[in-house]
């Protein structure tokens, strides 16, 4: 990419998005488009059309989506599904109408079968049944890498996607009722630490197994692949690493400081099993994370107590 080129982020105040500004700007790209939600509207098709005959962007992320965890997913099904295709749809038509130069489009790696084998590879899409709870989610985000996939080969448009692990960092969400675990447990250790509560209470029984990545390290890794990868395969993003949800759990409650003990509702889902991505294709094409787990998790937690704590 061109320092002067002309880059629109979809997305920008979200985790994902406002970490790839933020790489971005550190990089020298200084001409970067940026729209609030309240400014464009991107589910719908007019306005987005509009706002790229008058823009004209060069390149693309598309980082914006309606995301949220377990709760959020298995009550608004009708929501994921319909907004985040109308999303991407539109983003990924208007980027081929004015003849954007490359688009990126990020995924989720809840794209892939419930029970596939682990760690997932990329050739596993679409080999199985995928997690019911997040399933809306999962077949927009899998229309998304096919319609990429669908413009490069009738159309030539230089369209990738990459498949990000669970991502967690600054402008994270923090909202109880519709966040990833990461988050939640940063918020729910702290509330009972300021409450001086005896125990804390998490969802399931804690053997689930979940891999978890940097926003930033994303970023760096979004930014390095725009520059360097061109092909309709999609490439998995993280760290090939995982941990249990108990073994985060202790690691959460050790950085917030948290001194009392933590209970396991059992009566409540766990969700997939294991979730760990292949990452030996993007440690092929010369990339590899950097922050590790425990250090992002304290980076997250005083983010969390500066900008997210202060305003309860």
């Amino acid at each position: 990419m061109e320092k002067q080129a002309k880059i629109y982020v979809a997305g920008h105040r979200g985790m994902v998005g406002s970490a790839i500004v933020r790489k971005l700007q550190k990089e020298g790209y200084t001409n970067l488009v940026l729209r609030t939600s309240a400014e464009l509207d991107l589910r719908d098709q007019v306005k987005v059309a509009d706002f790229f005959a008058a823009e004209k962007p060069d390149y693309v992320f598309l980082a914006a989506a309606k995301v949220g965890g377990i709760v959020a997913n298995n009550t608004y099904r009708a929501d994921f599904l319909y907004e985040n295709l109308a999303i991407q749809n539109n983003i990924i038509h208007s980027s081929f109408v004015h003849k954007v130069k490359k688009l990126m489009f990020l995924g989720s790696s809840c794209i892939y079968p419930k029970l596939a084998p682990q760690p997932l590879k990329e050739s596993y899409l679409l080999s199985g049944y995928l997690e019911e709870t997040n399933e809306p989610y999962a077949i927009a985000k899998i229309a998304g890498i096919k319609m990429c996939e669908a413009y490069r080969a009738q159309y030539g448009c230089d369209f990738i996607s990459v498949m990000p692990t669970n991502l967690y960092g600054p402008n994270d969400n923090y909202d109880l009722e519709n966040s990833h675990v990461l988050p939640a447990m940063i918020r729910k250790f702290q509330e009972a630490k300021e409450r001086g509560d005896a125990s804390m209470t998490l969802w399931g029984t804690g053997s689930p197994m979940r891999e978890f990545l940097h926003a930033d390290d994303l970023a760096e890794a979004c930014v390095y692949l725009m520059e360097t990868y061109s092909d309709s395969e999609l490439v998995n993003i993280g760290t090939g690493i995982d941990v249990t949800i108990k073994e985060l759990a202790e690691t959460v409650k050790e950085i917030v400081g948290f001194t009392g003990s933590i209970q396991w509702d059992t009566s409540r889902p766990d969700g997939t099993p294991r979730k760990l991505m292949d990452v030996s294709k993007l440690h092929s094409l010369g990339w590899k994370h950097k922050i590790a787990l425990k250090e992002g998790i304290a980076l997250a937690y005083q983010d969390f107590l500066t900008n997210v704590s202060i305003r309860k």
